[in-house]
């Protein structure tokens, strides 16, 4: 009785009042999907999941007004990336490498022990690495935010178990003409109650039946407006920062990442 005295208090409210202006706000945001997404493709359960684990990370609108994004991947590289700019700084800790990588056309720099790489081919060639790492790292720390990108078909599987134990709602997503992998699979476990991504099970083909591994998606905080999770189990993102702005150096100068 005291749920519904509430709720019906907040209708009457509504009614007499209009929506309050952020909820307005927010309602004509939405959470359109990106150009040459595969809604034909896609169950609307599925499309309906994907809007509330957006909802529940902070909102397409905080999404994408997010500009700068740090972290650690897995204690083998450092990546800042302008979301906006659509520039990426990583510094990989095993061969001293740094690359300062221009997203959209793949130009840019790399510095191997602190000197220029100066050779067309290879620095063309260690360039595309460059995007290929971000690629990866970047789907390992905001892959709830993408599910509805450019070439993605999203598919209702049911209701599951979460790994771990307790209840999920399950969807997958396949790929099509996009980015390095596009045979790839993922499965992706949502709590029902927080609309959180709990997990996710990597397949290395979409016909495969049995993922290559499967990990949690576990201790989301805030940063900025979004949520961000960094436990993966055995593996960790650390080190997540969010920035409202950020000096340029740290996009074209090899000794300007210490600090961020």
């Amino acid at each position: 009785m005291h749920y519904f005295s509430l709720l019906l208090g907040a209708l009457l409210m509504l009614v007499s009042c209009g929506k309050p202006d952020s909820a307005q706000r927010e309602e004509t945001y939405g959470n359109p999907p990106a150009q040459g997404f595969r809604a034909d493709d896609s169950d609307p359960r599925a499309l309906a999941l994907a809007d509330s684990v957006m909802q529940a990370m902070g909102g397409r609108k905080a999404w994408d007004d997010t500009r700068y994004l740090g972290w650690n991947f897995f204690g083998m590289r450092r990546l800042i990336w302008d979301k906006t700019g659509k520039r990426v700084r990583i510094h990989s800790f095993p061969d001293s490498t740094v690359y300062l990588l221009d997203l959209e056309d793949v130009s840019g720099q790399v510095f191997r022990n602190g000197r220029a790489v100066r050779a067309p081919g290879l620095l063309d060639s260690l360039l595309r690495r460059g995007k290929s790492i971000w690629i990866n790292d970047s789907y390992w720390l905001v892959m709830p935010f993408k599910l509805k990108d450019s070439g993605v078909a999203l598919h209702y599987l049911g209701r599951d178990t979460m790994p771990g134990g307790g209840p999920a709602e399950l969807i997958a997503l396949d790929f099509e003409d996009v980015g390095d992998t596009p045979q790839n699979k993922y499965h992706v476990y949502i709590h029902p109650e927080t609309h959180l991504v709990g997990a996710w099970s990597y397949f290395r083909q979409a016909a495969d039946s049995l993922p290559v591994l499967t990990t949690p998606w576990k201790d989301y905080r805030s940063y900025g407006n979004i949520l961000l999770s960094g436990d993966r189990g055995q593996r960790q993102l650390e080190d997540i920062r969010v920035w409202d702005s950020l000096p340029d150096s740290v996009f074209t100068r090899p000794h300007a990442w210490k600090g961020y």
